[in-house]
């Protein structure tokens, strides 16, 4: 039986060496020019040292390539692909049909992840481009458990899903914390906008506090809750779905780290049949809520419709 992917982000390769020893199985990096959404910012130099760290642990490397392209941007894909091809890289995660172009001029051969975060809904879709070289879709953050199974029975590539971390729920290519402190004339106030975790916006009807930053790619919200699976994961893992994402964005890499433990812990303990499967994916997920951040709290995401932003 093959078993599911364990896809995590890490921060630096300082972090990455720490979740390799964690457990994790695959990791997804890169840069701000060319992807949104990063753990941490990884150049092409890291991306080299990362990949022979990742080799010697028999471990996977994916790079982002998911930002959605503008016309000064496109001569740029071509020549980063090839590097990443020379690395060996096993993955390019990617949203905007350029890169399928760029990759096919310059005759690269690295898989694609087909990854658009908001039209992953169906299996039509993701064998859509399958067709078209894609090798794996990552769903869209609302689906429910039902729908992921079915897009799961009925894909011919492989499917990823999200189940822990923070979910993007709004993106513009603006840079509308920047204008408005500007605005105010505290433009000093904001510089490393994406280095702050310290930023939310606030809904005091509901009582949420939404996280927001800003990186070259304009200005993202995210969910007020965690998403947290663990105590669900035998379901995912009955599907087959072939690789489960902890995402680590806005979390100190400590917290993503242990968090990457008690994940390699409960898919293990699925695959050797353990009688207490059970009881040790409730003690983990017990063991995550001591460590959940305050402002943070878990539920189950879209998995179960129980989300409303």
């Amino acid at each position: 039986m093959k078993k599911t992917e364990l896809l995590v982000t890490p921060a630096s390769l300082e972090h990455l060496d720490e979740l390799i020893t964690a457990g994790a199985d695959a990791f997804l990096i890169g840069e701000q020019f060319y992807g949104l959404r990063l753990g941490g910012e990884f150049t092409i130099e890291d991306i080299k040292v990362a990949r022979k760290r990742t080799k010697e642990h028999n471990k996977k490397l994916y790079v982002a390539l998911n930002g959605l392209f503008h016309n000064d941007k496109v001569d740029a894909l071509a020549p980063y692909m090839q590097k990443l091809q020379e690395i060996g890289v096993d993955g390019i995660t990617f949203g905007d049909p350029a890169v399928i172009i760029a990759r096919r001029e310059a005759e690269v051969t690295i898989p694609l992840h087909w990854s658009t975060e908001q039209t992953a809904t169906n299996y039509f879709t993701a064998n859509y481009w399958g067709k078209r070289g894609a090798n794996r879709a990552v769903l869209a953050r609302e689906l429910s458990l039902e729908e992921i199974v079915e897009i799961k029975e009925n894909a011919d590539v492989q499917i990823e899903v999200q189940v822990h971390g923070m979910t993007c729920m709004f993106q513009s290519k603006r840079s509308l914390l920047g204008n408005y402190f500007l605005f105010q004339d505290k433009a000093m106030e904001i510089e490393n906008r994406s280095n702050h975790k310290n930023m939310f916006l606030h809904d005091k009807e509901r009582g949420n506090k939404y996280p927001i930053y800003e990186d070259q790619n304009g200005t993202h919200i995210f969910s007020p809750n965690d998403i947290c699976m663990i105590d669900e994961l035998d379901e995912l893992l009955d599907a087959e779905v072939d690789s489960l994402k902890i995402d680590g964005i806005l979390h100190d890499p400590s917290y993503v780290t242990a968090i990457t433990g008690y994940y390699r812990q409960a898919i293990d303990a699925y695959y050797d049949s353990s009688a207490n499967y059970k009881k040790i994916k409730k003690e983990l997920f017990n063991k995550i809520k001591e460590i959940q951040p305050p402002l943070r709290p878990l539920d189950t995401g879209f998995f179960f419709k129980e989300t409303v932003y």
